[in-house]
């Protein structure tokens, strides 16, 4: 792998030396991001790592899900997404645990809390719906709270640059596996309102999630229909005085088997989210105040069996959950390069469980209480930006309703060295507290404590006429990590977990019409926790589903106006998944993905494309006992007025 690793450095650094004078600027590593420290900045001006996925990176990714979109960045490894639709999406940032990554929604904080670990379910989310992401790598706590140990994913969903009254966008797709996409967008700006109204929907006869290791039981396939809505509403009301409100609905349904290796006819799960909320913010020379205002609903149901009649045998598991986040904070511009950053945030969740069963012992039920937790919290940062050199320094104090006062801190410089070159490090802690299923469900834990973490972090990045590089060391520091303990099903705080690695972004563009980017990401943990063989205290050296190494690389052709091609191989190192009970972990093959995009526009308003995944159609496996994705092709039609 190393060898791999050297060429592809090799490749992407030496071409610098073919460049010709007069190619384009690559600007990419120093674009205005958002995340950094909630206000509008450049990236060179922040000493946060920072990747932006683009529009038009994702409008060149249509036949591609957010988690697989997510999926081939820096850093990050979303498992379950390549993996059949409807499937579980944990993000793994850095090496961090699931639910260690806060996903924000147009900078709000979303979550459920009555999954395991308080995350939220990619597979709510439509590609189609988002214009840009942001991803904020390291310990972001202190801005954003609770969960951002790995760091936080900013999906934004605004569209910026609003003039005509009347727009339209829509598009459909149909593939493998009787796969179909849509979707439809309607927006514009009538005087001093700015609308957008979406819908989109994906279904898909899909393949069977649970794996036939003997290639004789023909399990059946497991499909998925989704669809997606939202609409928002932006009213200038003059003297700096804008004023918001949104809503969204997301609603699928996924048929799934009984586990690994195991296939289940009947049994299915109902996913839905309900999200409305409002806001404001007043622009003045000199500073902004910002405020959001956040209320989600969520219910999941898993049915099996329970739809049938009659039926002699079933189950019936239904969540629901309701999350509050409140939200003010200022920005103001103290003069001489300094601005301060002050605000202040309330976040509530509650959920409840209801079980219903009929077997050969007869019915049974049970129910989970409708439960909550809240945390109050402040925050400030001081941030000084001149030419050369900037510096942030902030701290947060929480009060949560059950654990009481913490406090998380981040110290973030950068210096630019000259028109090419600069360095940027961080140190700063993290929390999340143990969620309502870890606390207080049949398999928790009231004794857990919340997890706290220390991440350092130093790099060094260059833009120079046709190539940008960046290059990150970063070290985490676990303490009260908090895990599952797979023989005696309870919840835990191990002791201390270590992770070390590093992350290599590279842009080159040797002719205005070649593009190659590519990134490797190296991880390497240390964890000191129980056996999952026989619950004696041990150390691990690997983390579970997460790979040491990892690669993505896409070279993209412009030929002429109407024609774009790009083709990306992504290369994951061999890596373990928990074993059988009280059995050894296993060891998953490393694999290579060989993929291809095409579009072809005619004139200032179509486009056509064509998507493949997994061109050589090669075996692989995320999670042990359920299948990934085989070759996979999507094509479609889109139009923009």
């Amino acid at each position: 792998m190393s060898k791999t690793v050297t060429l592809l450095t090799t490749l992407l650094t030496g071409s610098a030396l073919f460049a010709q004078k007069d190619t384009v600027t690559t600007k990419t590593l120093d674009e205005i991001v958002v995340t950094a420290n909630k206000q509008e900045q450049k990236q060179s001006s922040t000493g946060k790592v920072i990747t932006v996925i683009t529009k038009d990176q994702i409008d060149k990714s249509s036949g591609k899900t957010v988690s697989q979109l997510l999926n081939d960045q820096a850093g990050i490894t979303i498992n379950g997404s390549l993996n059949n639709p409807g499937s579980v999406q944990t993000i793994f940032m850095r090496g961090a645990a699931a639910g260690r990554t806060l996903v924000l929604l147009d900078g709000i904080p979303v979550n459920d809390p009555s999954q395991i670990n308080n995350d939220f379910d990619l597979n709510l989310l439509s590609i189609n719906d988002v214009e840009r992401i942001e991803i904020c790598k390291g310990a972001q706590s202190t801005l954003y709270g609770s969960d951002a140990i790995g760091g936080v994913i900013n999906i934004i969903t605004t569209k910026k640059d609003i003039a005509n009254a009347f727009n339209l966008k829509a598009g459909v797709s149909g593939g493998s596996l009787g796969t179909y996409k849509a979707n439809l967008q309607v927006y514009g700006k009538a005087g001093r309102f700015t609308y957008t109204t979406r819908y989109a929907k994906l279904k898909t006869d899909g393949f069977s999630a649970a794996y036939d290791s003997t290639g004789k039981m023909n399990y059946d396939k497991d499909g998925y229909d989704g669809n997606t809505a939202n609409a928002s509403v932006l009213f200038d009301a003059g003297n700096g005085l804008q004023v918001k409100g949104f809503t969204q609905y997301s609603q699928y349904k996924a048929d799934v088997d009984a586990g690994a290796f195991t296939d289940k006819l009947n049994y299915s799960i109902h996913n839905r989210n309900f999200t409305t909320g409002t806001g404001f913010i007043v622009k003045k020379k000199s500073f902004t105040i910002t405020s959001n205002y956040q209320y989600s609903k969520m219910h999941r149901n898993y049915n099996d069996n329970a739809s049938i009649p009659g039926a002699t045998a079933y189950s019936m598991n239904d969540y629901d959950a309701i999350t509050h986040f409140a939200e003010v904070y200022t920005s103001i511009t103290l003069g001489g390069g300094f601005r301060l950053l002050s605000g202040a945030d309330y976040r509530y969740g509650s959920m409840n469980n209801q079980y219903r069963s009929l077997s050969v012992y007869g019915p049974y039920n049970s129910q989970f209480r409708d439960t909550s937790m809240n945390q109050r919290s402040v925050y400030s940062s001081l941030m000084y930006i001149s030419n050369f050199f900037s510096v942030e320094l902030g701290g947060r104090m929480n009060h949560h309703s059950r654990y009481g006062d913490n406090t998380t801190f981040t110290f973030n410089p950068s210096i630019r060295m000259n028109d090419h070159y600069r360095l940027f490090g961080s140190i700063a802690s993290a929390y999340k507290a143990p969620s309502l299923y870890e606390l207080y469900s049949s398999s928790g834990n009231l004794n857990l404590q919340p997890e706290k973490a220390t991440n350092y972090e130093t790099g060094i990045q260059s833009i120079y006429r046709n190539i940008s590089n960046r290059l990150v060391f970063f070290y985490r520091n676990t303490h009260n990590g908090i895990d599952y303990n797979s023989i005696n099903y309870q919840y835990f705080n191990y002791v201390n977990q270590q992770t070390r690695g590093i992350e290599y972004e590279a842009r080159i563009q040797p002719t205005t019409r070649l593009t190659i980017t590519g990134n490797y990401t190296f991880i390497a943990s240390q964890e000191t926790t129980e056996n999952r063989v026989n619950f004696k205290d041990t150390t691990y050296g690997y983390s579970l589903r997460r790979p040491k190494h990892s690669m993505n690389i896409i070279t993209s052709y412009q030929f002429d106006n109407p024609l774009f091609i790009s083709v990306s191989g992504k290369y994951v190192s061999s890596r373990y998944d928990v074993g059988p009970y009280k059995k050894p972990d296993l060891l998953l093959s490393s694999y290579f993905l060989l993929g291809a995009y095409a579009e072809y526009k005619t004139g200032k308003h179509w486009k056509l494309y064509l998507d493949a995944q997994n061109l050589l159609n090669r075996k692989f496996f995320d999670v042990s006992g359920y299948n990934s994705i085989p070759s996979l092709f999507t094509a479609g039609i889109s139009c923009n007025w």
